[in-house]
């Protein structure tokens, strides 16, 4: 039922349309009433969608992509094109009607009428795989808006890198209230005021209506005011003044700061009854209303059909970025940096990466060394990011814990970008989404450091990164009771499990130095979603294993320490407590108990591995499966007859010798463990 307050903005927005409509018609408002019609017209078919955001916004979206943005219809993988940002993804038709009108191709009236169709490329929301000038998939509100940071900021690292010449863009973002209202808007928008990412530039769909009604009814907060705190450029604007948004986005195009536009717009434009309400949110307008709508805003041509004269210059604003993108081509053909740049879009890592590596691990397999994992993880980075240019990182405020920092990476700064390592401040959620930005942007291999705990403040990044196969590395050190004193709340022990459930994310729990060693050259050479680097606070001794030239973490899992006759169990284990199994191993090996000692850095590589190769990792023998973490999903490698050591609760606060001792993951414990299986 509507409130008083819907009713009220009703009242209000009919008035300012009736205004509006009153004007007179130009070449621009029938264009942006082509982008209504098609709205109207997908959401319709579907029976299911969001017709209120474009037709809202369809005047801004007109301005922006026929008179400023630099793109090229022919071309959506053009590297020096701007990136478009719809944050506000529920309003999907309006990418999907913008994609149709300039001409892109596999965006036809056809894959208009299968909005929200299985198979299709119009998804529910903006999909990332579906389309390639779908920049991001977008939904969760406040991501777009977020990510949009990463996508700016790596445009000013690879400007300070490769020169104007090769990377001038710009990064344009439509949002909603809703985007405004998440708090990780706040966290990355701060992190872009900050680093003065001028070259952004966000058009605030400004409609004051959410799902439940007036946005009065939960939202006080000034908007501009608190981007212009944040570091930002910020105006109001009227929405559906065409004049006005091109005078906005001069405004933003000459600003020193990144730029927040506030568009002053009615949800629903065009509906007789419905505009100004939360009834054009999410749910069709209706065969009436529709209709009335398309009447009301001169719009004759039958669903789904754009007139020529409406369509023509809608693809000439298309193809206007041609002779752009034939220019810049030239200049990277002429350009001596070429190949570089070349293969820091492709992901390709150079030639001097392997030659580091391989000294790395010779080094570690020569002295052995006994390190905490997040110890050995600055150690590998040391090692490669000197060689690897596209790297480039940073931390939620703990870089002295993370260990994440390379002197010879430089810090970025504002206006100065050519520093590779960035502070995000205690951030974490602004952290992933600006991670994500930079690995979607392209040219460059980011990753970021928090604790394992902390995570949680970034999932929601990190199931994106996931959804949309984003190459981006989340460093999460401190990752179990072994962080000891710090007590159960920094103590992470459900989200080994949770991530390990997550489709598309990589996790990755090393033993010691070499595995750490082996988790980073699987890290930087995955492109196929987000990694999780997951790190120990205490040192651990180097496992008694082979040094050869095999990648062994690379298989996920592999044999430790073997069984010299006959194998009466096998000891599974991750990370800090293989050191764990290998003792328990030498203890029974005294009581003449023949066990074998298995690591399994990453179920999800090992379930890759073939059947032969698990089996032989994990044996027939009893399995006792160990792991200072709750024991959810380990159930496929113990089987019905295996035994787990770990948490079945929080942790506590305490020395962490004394917590693995108190909850019982220690040697003792699986040697008693094996013996019962006997």
């Amino acid at each position: 039922m509507a409130s008083h307050s819907d009713h009220a903005s009703n009242e209000i927005a009919l008035e300012r349309q009736k205004e509006v409509l009153s004007r007179p018609m130009t070449e621009a408002r029938m264009m942006a009433n082509a982008i209504r019609a098609l709205a109207i017209d997908g959401v319709q078919k579907a029976n299911s969608g969001h017709p209120g955001m474009p037709m809202g916004m369809a005047d801004v979206a007109t301005v922006l992509w026929t008179k400023f943005m630099k793109y090229d219809a022919a071309d959506p993988h053009w590297a020096d094109r701007d990136r478009f940002i719809l944050s506000a993804g529920h309003g999907s038709m309006l990418l999907y009607a913008l994609l149709h009108l300039t001409g892109y191709e596999n965006m036809s009236i056809e894959d208009l009428k299968q909005f929200r169709q299985l198979g299709s490329h119009t998804a529910g929301h903006p999909e990332r795989e579906e389309h390639p000038a779908i920049e991001m998939t977008t939904g969760p509100l406040g991501q777009g808006i977020s990510t949009a940071t990463g996508f700016a900021l790596a445009e000013r690292m690879l400007a300070a890198r490769f020169g104007k010449s090769l990377v001038d863009h710009r990064t344009w973002v439509i949002a909603s209230d809703g985007d405004m209202m998440e708090g990780v808007s706040h966290e990355a928008c701060a992190i872009a005021g900050h680093l003065a990412l001028n070259k952004i530039c966000v058009l605030y769909d400004d409609n004051s209506i959410s799902i439940d009604g007036s946005t009065s009814i939960s939202m006080t907060d000034d908007v501009v005011k608190r981007f212009i705190g944040y570091g930002w450029a910020a105006k109001r604007i009227d929405g559906h003044d065409p004049v006005a948004i091109e005078e906005a986005i001069k405004f933003a195009m000459r600003s020193r700061k990144p730029t927040l536009i506030a568009c002053r717009t009615i949800i629903g434009f065009g509906a007789p009854t419905k505009a100004g309400t939360s009834g054009t949110h999410g749910s069709p307008l209706g065969n009436e209303e529709a209709a009335a709508a398309k009447a009301l805003l001169g719009w004759t041509a039958p669903p789904f059909v754009v007139p020529a004269e409406v369509l023509t210059p809608w693809r000439a604003a298309g193809a206007r970025g041609e002779g752009a993108r034939r220019a810049w081509l030239k200049r990277l053909a002429g350009s001596n940096r070429r190949a570089e740049f070349d293969a820091a879009m492709a992901g390709e890592l150079p030639a001097a990466y392997g030659v580091a590596m391989d000294a790395l691990r010779a080094k570690i397999a020569e002295t052995k060394p006994a390190l905490a994992t997040r110890v050995a993880s600055q150690m590998a980075l040391d090692a490669i990011v000197p060689v690897v240019p596209e790297m480039v990182g940073g931390s939620a405020d703990l870089t002295p814990s993370n260990n994440t920092f390379v002197k010879s990476m430089g810090t970025c700064l504002p206006g100065d970008y050519a520093g590779r390592y960035i502070h995000f401040g205690v951030r974490e959620h602004g952290m992933g989404t600006t991670l994500n930005g930079l690995a979607l942007h392209g040219g460059l291999i980011p990753y970021g450091g928090t604790f394992f705990i902390f995570s949680d403040y970034c999932r929601p990044a990190i199931r994106l990164a996931a959804l949309m196969r984003v190459r981006s590395i989340f460093v999460l050190t401190h990752d179990s009771i072994g962080l000891g004193e710090d007590g159960p709340t920094h103590q992470p022990v459900e989200h080994l499990a949770s991530f390990r459930a997550m489709p598309n994310v990589l996790v990755l729990r090393p033993g010691d130095a070499m595995e750490t060693a082996e988790c980073w050259d699987v890290a930087v050479q995955h492109k196929d979603g987000p990694v999780l680097m997951v790190l120990s606070r205490q040192n651990m001794p180097s496992l008694p294993r082979d040094h050869g030239a095999e990648n062994l973490s690379a298989r996920g899992g592999y044999v430790v320490i073997g069984a010299a006759h006959q194998r009466k169990a096998t000891i599974i284990a991750t990370g800090s407590e293989v050191a764990i199994a290998v003792e328990a191993h030498a203890m029974l090996a005294k009581e003449g108990i023949d066990v074998t000692v298995s690591s399994v850095p990453s179920f999800e590589l090992f379930d890759k591995q073939d059947a032969g190769y698990r089996q032989e990792v994990l044996g027939e023998a009893p399995r006792i499966g160990i792991e200072a973490a709750v024991g959810y999903g380990w159930d496929r490698y113990l089987g019905d007859n295996g035994t787990f050591i770990g948490m079945h609760g929080f942790g506590a606060s305490a020395p962490y010798q004394k917590l693995y001792q108190h909850f019982g993951i220690t040697a003792e414990a699986v040697v008693a463990a094996v013996k019962a299986k006997l």
